[in-house]
């Protein structure tokens, strides 16, 4: 039986993933007089989608934009606009500029060139969102703030579970500690808990399907944030329609706005409107508008479709080469050098990678609450909120203070050691390490691609026949794997827990796809070919109850 560790955790916020969103949670908290746990799954120096840097932070600076009304009607037509309820989304805009100046106080350098300067992904005339910044140290900065302000921080420690107690509220939480060869489990005990744990990625195949992890965002971010919640009550949102980024074809590195350059044809036609000449100053924001245009492209035969630099000037590629330093695609510069590849002379192939839940996911109010009492969300995990790096910083902030005002209106549960959850984890984990034959994570995980890639596509055409029996063939699934995959070791172990979880929330996908019977966007049915006006700005939820998964469909909220 894998041990328990002897010693339970106590704090008043648990802050689940160290991510941007988890650490300026873990700050907000502390600052307001919380005691502080940050447990996550690698070492938060380094870790989650923006480990190595981010260069656009989406952001309001009065002296830049003026009016802050002015400044929302932008917003809402970019791609950080999408897919957000507005209260949310201007709660999050009003605290961007506090964030700006704190995170430069703090050594993360805001103002390039000694100024706010913003630019990429806007269009040409228009008010520009996107504030340009150097991100690169940007987690090892956040870090050290945390620990200056008593923040405990447990590296190797995934939380997989949360505990509830008996009128549903948080009580405390399961990590499998991964620090060593062998699992040991950790019980946290709090009154409240910040998952922050990025987008779930891993559940479609990557765009090299044998390398999985291959991937645009962190190949660690995985559904666990999603599976936990979702297993306590907590609403999941707009999963029918996943999110897909693009970059340099097969090397899987997002950060499209980075790049200075035109999209366009093998023969030098543009494939937009927008620009015709590269600019610093708005980029080209049509794959923002059009998504899958790269897909799209390719599948007509009118692609493949190419970045163009050439028309650069010398200065403007230093430039562009140091952004890419600040976004933290280090390793594209790398490999372009090494392959003698001069932006120059050769356009650079672009493509879509593969669909994630990049904001998609659990369901929050603009204090970041969940409908689960004592549970907060933020970042890229969160279904009806976006902003990427900008929004997990400020709504991390605002679950932070929001989770430390809770903690003073509810006590500690006396005893966590003993939870149902915990006992039933223990020996489901311990049933996985003891078998000695069996499928591993790879291939459960793998079967989850497959499925997701087949029964509820995104590039393709869906369908209600699809999607039934892709149902089928994943309830099977569960019963076959459940008492037959195993594993050796404390990361096998890890890797099989998030594998379960994509399997769980690969069934919630299907049944939030079904019910939008409607053509919208990357959604694109064969039994609905059309797309119902009636259904704009309509959002699927989708919550776990003790009679089976709950699906509707409510509109947006607006103000």
């Amino acid at each position: 039986m894998i041990p328990i560790s002897s010693q339970v955790k106590t704090c008043d916020v648990l802050i689940m993933g160290g991510g941007i969103g988890g650490l300026m949670a873990a700050i907000a908290a502390a600052d307001a007089g919380a005691s502080v746990i940050v447990a996550e799954k690698s070492d938060t120096r380094r870790s989650g989608s923006g480990a190595t840097g981010n260069d656009h932070f989406v952001c309001y600076i009065p002296e830049v934009h003026g009016d802050f009304e002015a400044y929302m009607r932008e917003l809402k037509t970019t791609q950080a606009g999408l897919n957000a309820d507005e209260p949310i989304l201007r709660k999050f805009a009003s605290r961007t500029f506090e964030i700006c100046q704190d995170w430069h106080e703090w050594g993360i350098n805001m103002r390039v060139g000694g100024q706010w300067t913003f630019e990429g992904h806007a269009y040409p005339g228009h008010m520009r969102t996107h504030l340009k910044y150097d991100g690169h140290d940007q987690k090892k900065i956040l870090t050290s703030q945390a620990k200056k302000r008593g923040v405990v921080i447990d590296n190797h420690s995934p939380i997989t579970e949360l505990l509830t107690g008996g009128r549903g509220q948080i009580t405390g939480a399961l990590a499998i500690d991964v620090s060593r060869e062998q699992p040991e489990l950790k019980v946290y005990r709090c009154k409240a808990v910040v998952t922050a744990t990025g987008s779930t990625n891993r559940i479609y195949s990557s765009c090299t399907p044998a390398w999985m992890f291959n991937i645009a965002g962190c190949p660690a971010c995985c559904g666990g944030g999603l599976g936990a919640p979702y297993r306590v009550g907590a609403t999941l949102v707009n999963l029918d329609i996943p999110g897909m980024p693009a970059g340099p074809k097969y090397f899987s590195r997002a950060g499209k706005g980075t790049w200075i350059g035109v999209l366009r044809d093998l023969e030098g036609k543009n494939i937009g409107p927008f620009v015709d000449k590269p600019s610093r100053e708005h980029g080209d924001i049509t794959s923002d508008v059009w998504p899958s245009v790269f897909y799209d492209k390719m599948k007509d035969g009118t692609g493949p479709v190419y970045i163009d630099c050439t028309d650069l000037p010398e200065e403007e590629m230093q430039y562009l080469y140091w952004a890419f330093t600040c976004e933290g695609d280090t390793s594209l510069v790398d490999a372009m050098n090494q392959q003698n590849i001069d932006l120059r002379e050769k356009m650079v192939e672009f493509g879509s990678y593969e669909c994630t839940l990049l904001g998609r996911g659990v369901q929050i109010d603009a204090n970041a609450a969940t409908n689960v009492p004592g549970l907060y969300a933020v970042g890229d995990q969160v279904g009806n909120f976006l902003s990427h790096i900008s929004g997990a910083a400020a709504m991390g902030r605002i679950a932070g203070e929001c989770a430390s005002a809770y903690c003073g209106t509810v006590d500690f549960a006396p005893s966590v050691e003993d939870h149902p959850t915990v006992r039933e984890r223990q020996a489901f984990y311990s049933a996985m390490m003891e078998r000695t034959n069996g499928p591993g994570w790879k291939e459960l995980n793998i079967i989850v691609n497959q499925l997701m890639d087949d029964y509820c596509p995104v590039f393709q055409i869906r369908s209600g026949g699809k999607f039934e029996a892709g149902l089928g063939y994943f309830q099977d699934l569960r019963r076959l794997c459940a008492g037959s995959v195993q594993c050796s070791n404390a990361h096998e172990l890890m890797r099989a827990a998030e594998a379960f979880d994509l399997l769980e929330i690969g069934e919630a996908m299907i049944r939030s796809a079904r019910a939008r019977q409607e053509t919208r966007g990357l959604h694109r049915r064969a039994d609905f070919p059309f797309t119902n006006p009636l259904l704009a700005n309509h959002f699927v939820t989708i919550t776990k109850t003790a009679s089976g998964p709950k699906v509707d469909i409510r509109p947006a909220q607006v103000l």
